[in-house]
């Protein structure tokens, strides 16, 4: 049976939360605050979990979700190949509107959808949902709203679109504050160098780039690398010009 929580109400928060830990164990799919917009979770490590809230939102395989964490070192045991400059991001952003696309760990046991081996890894900046996944662990988390619909910013509004698919709406008032646009999280892929933006979001690429100068825009390519000019031939009185090799490393990206 499906039940909201007003979790302004300190009493209903700590009722609220505990039905969602019950919930998320059991495999059902919850509602909760996030700062962003309001956000449909499941057990990451559920692939029964993760096909609901597929269902839920009426989305196929093909878009998986991204998973929230509730801090910073976890990152290292659900991604490999983390860079510098990535790391960099995340400990200037996060908690906050920042999601990274890492390489997943290939030791763990989950089935987000159609990934290619990639997770895309955010640590909310809200109480709320900070709270929710300490008792819970990492979560597969997507914008609470029907695909194609408008992203809810009450967990009113959520209700209206996924109804009974969801088993708690943690309600905890405007995400973000009432009156201000609604903006998703800025993804950044950070399987490759340079950083690359894929979807524009709350962390303009002016704020990336004060961390990490390099980070491409989104559409941008990078630049082409220079290639260094051939030295001027050495001619000595009566010889035949000689041209001085140039010689050039390689490596594997």
């Amino acid at each position: 049976m499906t039940t909201s929580y007003n979790c302004t109400s300190e009493e209903q928060r700590a009722e609220g939360l505990e039905h969602a830990q019950r919930a998320i164990s059991e495999k059902k799919c919850v509602v909760m605050p996030t700062d962003t917009v309001y956000g449909i979770a499941a057990d990451a490590f559920s692939p029964q979990a993760v096909t609901m809230l597929l269902v839920s939102k009426g989305r196929g395989r093909h878009m998986p979700p991204p998973v929230l964490i509730p801090r910073l070192n976890a990152l290292d045991g659900l991604a490999t190949d983390v860079s510098a400059e990535a790391r960099k991001l995340a400990e200037a952003f996060w908690p906050g509107g920042l999601t990274l696309i890492f390489h997943a760990q290939p030791s763990l046991d989950w089935d987000l959808g159609e990934t290619r081996g990639t997770v895309a890894l955010r640590m909310p900046d809200d109480e709320i949902a900070l709270e929710l996944l300490n008792r819970t662990g990492p979560l597969a988390v997507s914008s609470a709203n029907r695909t194609g619909q408008p992203a809810a910013q009450t967990a009113a509004e959520a209700r209206t679109q996924l109804a009974e698919s969801v088993e708690v709406y943690l309600e905890g008032g405007f995400r973000p504050v009432e009156g201000t646009e609604s903006r998703p999280s800025t993804i950044v892929d950070a399987t490759t160098l340079p950083l690359r933006v894929v979807r524009d979001g709350a962390i303009t690429v002016e704020r990336l780039r004060e961390v990490v100068p390099g980070v491409l825009a989104l559409g941008e390519t990078a630049p082409e690398p220079e290639t260094a000019p051939a030295p001027e031939a050495e001619t000595v009185p009566g010889e035949t010009p000689v041209q001085t090799p140039v010689h050039t490393e390689t490596r594997s990206e």
